[in-house]
Parts: structure tokens; sequence; C-alpha cells
């Protein structure tokens, strides 16, 4: 199992979670945060980043990891600065996903 995390601008959650879930995504979790980076950012290159942020959590079988992150990259432009980030965890206990027999098998 795989946890995929994007950290992105808000209001492009929608679009990113579709794509994903185009691309083999079950769900996705999504919640707000606030980036703390804002102004070292404008301190030292001179533009504004948008401090209020979608966090998205989206659990997916390691098999399909790399389809589902190359669809959400390409959905929220993240290799464009300044968009968002993303990156995965290894998931190592689980308890509480209803179809979890179906990662088992």
């Amino acid at each position: 199992m795989r946890c995929i995390v994007a950290i992105v601008e808000r209001g492009k959650a929608d679009k990113i979670v579709e794509s994903a879930k185009d691309a083999g995504a079950s769900g996705a979790t999504v919640f707000y945060g606030r980036g703390t980076g804002e102004s070292e950012v404008k301190r030292f290159l001179n533009i504004h980043i948008e401090a209020s942020k979608e966090i998205i959590i989206i659990l997916t079988e390691s098999s399909k990891k790399n389809e589902i992150m190359k669809a959400m990259v390409e959905a929220g432009e993240l290799k464009k600065p300044g968009t968002g980030i993303i990156f995965t965890v290894t998931i190592s206990d689980l308890i509480g996903l209803h179809h979890r027999r179906d990662f088992e098998e």
C-alpha cells in the first residue's frame, strides 16, 4: 500500500482528484491547510505564494501509484514552480478500510 499526498493551491483539488480517479484511484480525502513559507518566498524571490492550501490524501495499491501520480501531476501542473508538491509514503499498518481484502489478495 502507498499513500499519495499532494499539497496544492486552494481550488485545484477537485480537478486533481478527478484525474486520479480516472487513473485508478478509488477515492481521496481532501482537507484544508495554511502554509507557513509564504513570507520567506516573498522575501527571497519577490513572488506571491497563496498560503491557503488543499491537501489530498489517496491510499492505493503500490502497482497503481505511478499512474495515479502521473495523472495528478498533469492535472495540477505540479511541475510548474509554486503550484504544489506531491509525494508518497509507504503504509505498513492499516485498519478500517472496508475494501482492505482487495489489497490483501
